[in-house]
């Protein structure tokens, strides 16, 4: 059963890593830590074990953010991860509360929409009627969860939740406990218990954080990749992952292509070609990493099913307008001038040049 998941949580996923590391693993660990902040650490970036136990890198970029991050959590100062789409917050956090809590799934989804009640805890209502507010009536929400066992509770898109209902998360934070007038009782947090929240600041719907929220958040600006070579690196890794959950065969995205990707993902977010010799128009999309691997993605199956096997110019050509032409009538503008300017000259990719033409 577990293999026909589409997405096992982390600590299913990576459990044996977490086995080996915890049996190396001999540094001080906070309270119900399952372990330490150095193994943690290590987890996340990867690398050989001294009984030669190979770890898979989770994050691809600066260790000291991540010791930052984790050092973090083992403070009373909960942890924000910011960054613009596709920067990996989500994956470090479900990661991070995987290797502390070993449960990633003590999760608060932020929405337009969402209520206190999430934030909170909520009512059986048959319950309710027939015996009042009581214990058993009471729906406890994953926050809640987290603060009675002492885990990492995570909280997505931060950003997207309603002012008002932000602010139920500042006494939560200070206090460490969650007061249940109607049962005139309060939940306090045991030792272990923290908050890990995501947010972007390029969503149209954002709510600003009040100062008073803020300064109870550690805040971790999470950036695109510095380099071509490593933003690379983290499209194929992704890939040959996700492919093999997919059951889409690895050798389908050719390196060249997923660097061909990239170069223009990069170009039309940086404004400038990568010799630095052109400006470029940038488009209104992000064109994150996580972008890059959807299209990647998309162009592999079009290959395995559709096509010789091969992810090709026409495969990758069918994502790429999709990922760029967000607003219909200036990006369309910008897309074509960089195709004409940039695509058409450079050496070796007519074919793409053709393709991308096509579909427009």
């Amino acid at each position: 059963m577990k293999e026909q998941l589409l997405r096992p949580h982390a600590e299913n996923a990576f459990a044996t890593e977490l086995e080996e590391l915890a049996k190396l693993d001999t540094k001080p660990r906070p309270t119900n830590w399952n372990l330490s902040p150095w193994a943690v650490v290590q987890y996340l970036m990867g690398g050989k074990l001294d009984n030669g136990f190979e770890i898979e890198p989770k994050y691809f970029g600066s260790r000291r953010l991540m010791e930052v991050a984790v050092a973090t959590l083992a403070t009373d100062r909960a942890l924000l991860l910011i960054g613009i789409p596709g920067t990996g917050k989500t994956w470090v956090s479900e990661h991070l509360a995987a290797a502390i809590s070993g449960n990633s799934t003590l999760l608060v989804q932020g929405t337009a929409g969402m209520s206190e009640d999430s934030m909170r805890y909520s009512w059986n209502y048959a319950k309710l009627l027939a015996e009042g507010p009581t214990e058993s009536a009471m729906v406890s929400s994953p926050i809640m969860n987290a603060m009675q066992t002492g885990k990492i509770a995570r909280i997505e898109e931060l950003t997207r939740i309603p002012s008002d209902v932000q602010d139920t998360l500042i006494t939560l934070l200070s206090e460490k406990m969650l007061p249940v007038p109607e049962l005139n009782q309060e939940v306090q947090a045991r030792r272990g218990f923290n908050v890990i929240a995501t947010a972007n600041d390029r969503d149209k719907g954002v709510n600003d954080l009040s100062s008073a929220l803020r300064r109870r958040f550690n805040t971790v600006v999470l950036p695109l990749p510095a380099t071509m070579e490593e933003e690379v690196k983290i499209v194929k890794t992704r890939v040959d992952k996700i492919g093999l959950t997919l059951e889409l065969p690895a050798e389908a995205a050719p390196i060249k292509e997923i660097q061909r990707l990239v170069t223009i993902f990069r170009e039309l977010r940086e404004g400038k070609t990568m010799d630095g010799r052109s400006k470029v128009k940038q488009p209104s999309s992000t064109l994150s990493t996580a972008e890059a691997i959807s299209v990647i993605n998309s162009g592999q199956a079009l290959a395995a099913h559709f096509g010789e096997g091969l992810l090709n110019a026409s495969d990758l050509a069918a994502g790429i307008t999709g990922a760029i032409v967000k607003d219909p009538v200036q990006d369309s503008i910008v897309w074509k001038e960089y195709l004409e300017t940039v695509v058409k000259e450079r050496d070796g990719w007519k074919d793409l040049y053709r393709a991308c033409r096509e579909m427009i």
